[in-house]
């Protein structure tokens, strides 16, 4: 048999099976894929839900809300009790951190995962997102001089829908319609929280040009959405390491320079003392650990899920504000961190798809191309002789005619391209 017609047996045989996973699948997930809104969560038992994959996940998640509320909690504290407003220099001692661990530990690799060899290739690359990473942190905090808490609250959910659209088109992320909903479910546990905070009078904020604000929000969420893509990539693909150690060297240098340039009068009359220190200590300690830990999170679940997880944040912030600030509490705080964790739940309980690099086909002993299992063959039938070939002839004189065979070509004759 030739290896034309083997390689076409396999085919058939492949495509007739439904491929390598259609067997595994029942009738009822089959119904469940086609038609419910739900796609694929009620083909789901309670076991293959709440696994300990996913508490962990939950865990994991919550203790970075907790970190985003200890720098939430110092920033606050620096701002009432020191009048201090240098978003640059907290930036700039936590870039300052990463630098000082993750890239001297690059500096120290050999081979390829050494930072030179690192910036020869792509230092282009990690300098745009060093900068993006950089005014992500700076527009957000330079919202709150324009616009309220409420607004910022509400505005900052943007980064999830960006996240998405950008994790569909370069990550190839696929996402089914449970996941939508799980998004929809989270934003209202986060319009729960808003509508808590407008009850208790916590509309907090300048609202001395709320578009210039609510517009720095937009674009704040936009380019955490392009970090948090980048760093989904560069942690599943390539190294922790080498995310954190790149952002952290140039995140240094852009903070650096700008801090310089934007804040050079607040700095030179900052009153130094032990409090501010410990308060500034402990912002850099939270943003160092939160940076560090984020990409575990990431590479565990996704960047879209841990961005749903972090939106608990502003409740730690409000829970730990009842002590710390007096504020009123609202049972309306309760019902929005069970619903966000609920829809948090969702989105991790039926598993995203990615799309696969197509494989560039390469030709086979007899020069043809063959695509393997990218045909739908419309016809079984077996490859028939179409008439007589060249005539052969042995050392012995015996001479014979070859038959030729139809060739089959991509979309031709017996198959279809996919």
């Amino acid at each position: 048999m030739s290896l034309y017609s083997e390689k076409m047996i396999w085919v058939i045989s492949l495509l007739s099976s439904g491929g390598p996973d259609e067997d595994k699948m029942t009738p009822e997930e089959h119904i469940a894929e086609r038609k419910g809104l739900l796609c694929g969560l009620r083909s789901y038992k309670f076991k293959d839900v709440f696994t300990w994959q996913l508490f962990k996940a939950i865990a994991m998640g919550q203790c970075l809300s907790t970190l985003i509320c200890g720098t939430a909690v110092t920033s606050q504290y620096l701002a009432t009790d020191f009048q201090l407003n240098t978003p640059m220099l907290q930036s700039f001692l936590n870039y300052s951190l990463l630098c000082l661990t993750y890239t001297t530990i690059l500096i120290c690799r050999k081979g390829d995962g050494n930072i030179l060899q690192i910036l020869k290739s792509k230092w282009w690359k990690y300098f745009l997102l060093g900068l993006v990473d950089v005014e992500a942190n700076y527009t957000v905090v330079k919202a709150y001089q324009y616009t309220t808490l409420t607004s910022i609250q509400l505005l900052d959910c943007f980064v999830i829908p960006v996240l998405m659209v950008l994790s569909w088109f370069f990550l190839k992320t696929r996402y089914r319609p449970v996941h939508y909903v799980a998004v929809a479910v989270c934003l209202v546990g986060v319009g729960a929280m808003v509508g808590a905070d407008l009850l208790a009078g916590r509309d907090q904020g300048s609202s001395a040009n709320i578009l210039l604000g609510d517009g720095l929000v937009l674009i704040s969420a936009t380019l955490y959405a392009v970090s948090n893509v980048c760093q989904e990539y560069t942690v599943k693909n390539l190294s922790r390491v080498e995310f954190l150690g790149m952002v952290g060297l140039f995140g240094t240098l852009i903070s650096g320079i700008q801090m310089g340039i934007l804040e050079h009068n607040e700095l030179a009359n900052i009153q130094w003392n032990w409090k501010l220190g410990l308060l500034l200590a402990g912002f850099a300690l939270c943003m160092y650990i939160l940076y560090s830990f984020m990409p575990v999170v990431v590479k565990m679940t996704s960047a879209t899920a841990v961005n749903l997880s972090l939106l608990t944040a502003d409740l730690f912030s409000l829970f730990f504000g009842l002590f710390l600030f007096h504020y009123s509490f609202s049972v309306l705080y309760i019902v929005s961190l069970v619903v966000i964790l609920v829809g948090f739940v969702i989105f991790n309980a039926v598993p995203t798809l990615t799309l696969a690099p197509a494989a560039v086909p390469q030709p086979e002993e007899d020069g043809h191309v063959y695509q393997d299992s990218v045909f739908e063959v419309t016809s079984t039938g077996p490859v028939t002789p179409q008439g007589k070939g060249e005539e052969h002839c042995d050392a012995n004189d015996l001479t014979w005619t070859e038959p030729t065979y139809n060739q089959l070509t991509s979309g031709e004759e017996r198959g279809t391209k996919l």
